[in-house]
């Protein structure tokens, strides 16, 4: 994971973690490299003034905050402490210091058929665990997959939603997600649940199959169009793994199968996988 300097403006502290550098940004907020005074790394994302300010953001931020603190498994970075009422509302988690699928993908090309089934089997394994706790992630894309020695972590909860009655839109009608990656009903502004992740998952695994997405490159309108109405490109990705993907990118919600199931067709008999060591 790449860490940007501090531009003018940012905050020096938050939450009693000192700020050292940037690690992104999405629609929510921002993320942060800090420490603790003892010395500990940890990711900081900070919400945006004007998400924080919507009635009842506050509330839900606090019961995703401790939904995502009970997230276990593996397969995830911990949130490890948070302030949903502070005048920046925050969250931390363990800082993980390894390169996201998109940056690797970038870097060293696609990953080969044995690698992807294992970046595949620990996905459905890490959106299990997040879906036991009640909440959908909403925006599964490489950059939110860090790819250790020892297989991938899911990070950014900070977007996610408690999965009851959830939709994608803020009060400002801004869907939140990221274009070429979201399920159809994200793009629509409909009801998401767990499903809609397995949809992010396939189109995470066709990029790290091809290094692009499953509906092309181009504008938000157009991504969001073509996820909706076009049928995924599936042409490059290894036979072996095409009916899993293809079913991952169903239209309809009801027609995809669960993290569990997508598990189960990709995890390899005794527990072994294929992981691709992490860039230094």
């Amino acid at each position: 994971m790449t860490t940007q300097e501090l531009k003018a403006g940012d905050p020096q502290e938050i939450g009693g973690y000192a700020l050292h550098g940037r690690l992104g940004a999405g629609g929510m907020g921002e993320v942060f490299l800090g420490r603790s005074r003892g010395g500990r790394k940890v990711a900081v994302k900070i919400v945006r003034p004007h998400i924080a300010d919507q009635p009842g953001f506050r509330d839900r931020f606090r019961r995703e905050v401790e939904a995502a603190q009970r997230v276990g498994g593996f397969w995830t970075a911990p949130v490890i402490g948070a302030d949903p009422d502070a005048e920046t509302p925050w969250v931390a988690s363990q800082y993980i210091p390894a390169p996201d699928l998109a940056t690797l993908v970038a870097d060293e090309g696609p990953l080969p058929a044995a690698e992807l089934r294992s970046l595949g089997a620990g996905l459905s394994e890490a959106l299990d665990s997040i879906h036991q706790a009640g909440l959908v992630h909403r925006d599964m894309k490489p950059s939110n997959v860090l790819v250790t020695d020892d297989g991938p972590r899911v990070i950014d909860f900070g977007i996610s939603k408690a999965l009851e009655g959830a939709t994608v839109l803020t009060g400002t009608g801004t869907v939140i997600g990221t274009p070429g990656f979201m399920s159809p009903e994200q793009a629509i502004g409909g009801e998401v649940g767990a499903v809609s992740d397995v949809f992010s998952l396939g189109s995470v695994l066709v990029f790290a199959a091809t290094g692009a997405g499953p509906f092309g490159e181009g504008t938000a309108p157009a991504l969001l169009y073509r996820v909706v109405h076009d049928e995924p490109d599936l042409s490059q990705l290894p036979a072996s793994l095409r009916s899993v993907v293809a079913a991952c990118l169903t239209k309809k919600p009801e027609k995809r199968p669960r993290p569990k199931e997508v598990l189960d067709l990709l995890a390899p008999a005794g527990g072994d996988h294929a992981a691709r060591p992490s860039v230094p």
